[in-house]
């Protein structure tokens, strides 16, 4: 297959490095990530001034913008033939439930689907890695490069237009299996407080604290706390909820 690899991490981050090269054994691989972290832009693109893409390497390219970007960009011209899949990860940290929505690995997955490409979003988690991102000896990257490897085929065919696969994996040796898996919710108790500046304009502080994790033994979340890789398939189009059960307001024109 030919593969576009990329990410919200950044070109040299530890993950993207060991999924590229586990897949180079079997496939054509063509990178472009962000030139650095940008992790949490969730579906932004570049709309204004300058996106640039430069050369690192053979079939190599750093990105000035956004994961959407790479991927926008690499299905639309960038490489000599529209790729067929788009492999985002892996990340550094899980990408479980709400997480999909803040996700930058999420988006380059999403924009796939928009395009009718197969996209496919691939996380680590490891224990802790919620509070402290910076010790990367936790994460043992490679059993899920292989796994992604091993089941691309059957990955690739939960895809569809509109529709892209999620993956999160424990940091373990050897995962005890797969499981298909629902989306968990997430509640995050941040802390953001406001401080006045000396010209009157208020500054942000902000303080990541405990996520809160809600989901049945069906979820993305139960899986990977029990050792097995969660697969989910993940509507990358907004679907209308409807009428109000309570009925629709008489609005006024």
């Amino acid at each position: 297959m030919r593969i576009l690899v990329t990410n919200d991490d950044g070109l040299n981050s530890e993950g993207i490095r060991a999924l590229a090269d586990c897949l180079r054994s079997r496939h054509e691989v063509w990178v472009a990530a962000p030139e650095s972290n940008r992790s949490g832009v969730s579906h932004g693109i570049t709309m204004y001034g300058r996106l640039s893409f430069t050369k690192a390497g053979e079939r190599e390219f750093s990105c000035s913008g956004l994961p959407a970007d790479c991927a926008m960009t690499g299905t639309k011209g960038l490489l000599p033939e529209p790729p067929d899949v788009v492999i985002s990860g892996i990340n550094h940290g899980a990408n479980i439930g709400t997480d999909i929505v803040y996700s930058g690995t999420a988006a380059a997955a999403r924009q796939a689907a928009f395009e009718g490409i197969p996209g496919i979003a691939v996380s680590l988690v490891s224990d802790g890695d919620d509070a402290d991102r910076s010790v990367d000896e936790r994460f043992l990257w490679e059993p899920l490069a292989r796994f992604v490897l091993e089941n691309l085929d059957s990955l690739v065919s939960l895809c569809e237009r509109d529709v892209f696969v999620n993956i999160n994996a424990p940091s373990l040796p050897a995962y005890k299996g797969a499981r298909m898996t629902g989306i968990a919710r997430r509640v995050y108790r941040d802390t953001i407080a406001l401080h006045e500046e000396a010209d009157g304009s208020l500054r942000r502080s902000f303080e990541a604290s405990e996520i809160v994790t809600e989901g049945g033994d069906d979820s993305d979340w139960a899986a990977v706390r029990g050792g097995f890789v969660s697969v989910s398939r993940v509507r990358a189009q907004p679907v209308s909820a409807g009428a109000p059960a309570g009925g629709v307001p008489d609005f006024r024109v």
